[in-house]
């Protein structure tokens, strides 16, 4: 096989496919810069002298990477072209949505030979609201549990608890709500936020609200081990790496009831949901965790043992290989 990812940088999709490249032979990335978006046939070009058997890529400018005679297969990270995101776009995504990105991602989907998605509730929303009369295959994101891993026989302390946000510092992240939930948590709580892949950003000063700036991903393990809780007030996910990751790590998640996320947190087992926006709600279950340690370490215990036995890294890219595999073989048979 020779398969061939054409994928934009700054984004969780890309640390995706770059998994699958470590992980499957002749799988290869092709990155590139987000701004080539803003003229999208300048994406034509790219991989065109590889003769790939396989391209895969994300669905929304997949029509400009199929090439003739070779299987296309997409796969969904997320999905923000319903009316539902308009809440939570600015006015020019709004119009870059329902527009140019909607007309794309239609004709990308009719040039597909495989669509998969990264969790049941995206494939179900994209099937609704695209028509689709054929089923989505899922293959959830799996994350390195040999890398993201717990402190052993660390203690951590309950006189002063760290509260990580990590994400992009979007309204669709719910980056809005993090000063609002901070004014309400103990005075011994810090909440730590990243700038997100991107690095653009930066929240109101606040002695306990402490930016660390963009994290490089092989950073981020050390950045997880440092915290006591991770917060994700999000509007919509495809399935987080960030909460896959700090579950691996041992932490408990308090995130929005919302999306894939009840697909990965089990609310009162592993963290808890709560509800869009709330802020009391994120506040009080912050609270609760930051005073009783015993608690922190159940719910960090029973999120690593969740990665281990359902998103695994060998997990995702066995079952990627194996859909690979399918589609060159009914690519061969055919006359």
């Amino acid at each position: 096989m020779n398969i061939l990812s054409p994928i934009a940088t700054g984004s969780g999709a890309h640390i995706v496919h770059k998994n699958l490249e470590h992980g499957i032979n002749d799988y290869t990335v092709i990155p590139y810069q987000p701004y080539r978006t803003l003229f999208p046939p300048s994406l034509w070009p790219i991989g065109r002298k590889s003769k790939p058997t396989i391209v895969h890529t994300t669905p929304d400018y997949a029509l400009f990477h199929k090439q003739r005679n070779v299987p296309l297969v997409l796969t969904f990270h997320g999905y923000v072209l319903d009316q539902y995101m308009s809440a939570y776009s600015s006015f020019l995504q709004r119009v870059h949505y329902q527009t140019d990105l909607k007309w794309f991602t239609k004709l990308s989907l009719g040039s597909a030979d495989k669509i998969t998605s990264v969790s049941n509730y995206t494939a179900q929303l994209v099937e609704q609201d695209q028509g689709l009369s054929k089923k989505i295959q899922v293959i959830y994101n799996g994350v390195d549990e040999s890398i993201f891993v717990p402190i052993k026989d660390y203690k951590k302390s309950s006189k002063n608890i760290r509260v990580l946000f990590s994400g992009n510092l979007k309204t669709s992240k719910g980056a809005q709500w993090l000063f609002p939930i901070l004014k309400k948590l103990g005075k011994n709580i810090t909440i730590l936020y990243t700038s997100g892949l991107r690095g653009k950003g930066a929240l109101s000063e606040h002695p306990r609200l402490i930016n660390v700036g963009k994290i490089e991903h092989k950073n981020m393990p050390e950045l997880y081990q440092s915290a006591d809780i991770l917060l994700f007030p999000t509007v919509r996910e495809g399935l987080p790496l960030v909460v896959l990751e700090a579950m691996a790590c041992g932490l408990p998640v308090v995130a929005t009831n919302c999306s894939s996320l009840p697909e990965l947190i089990d609310s009162g087992k592993g963290g808890f949901l709560c509800g869009l926006g709330d802020v009391d709600d994120f506040a009080n279950k912050i609270n609760l965790l930051a005073e009783n340690i015993n608690l922190r370490e159940e719910m960090g215990a029973y999120n690593r043992a969740n990665v281990e036995k359902k998103f695994t890294l060998n997990r995702m890219v066995s079952e990627y290989k194996e859909l690979f595999e399918r589609q060159l073989d009914v690519a061969i048979s055919k006359p």
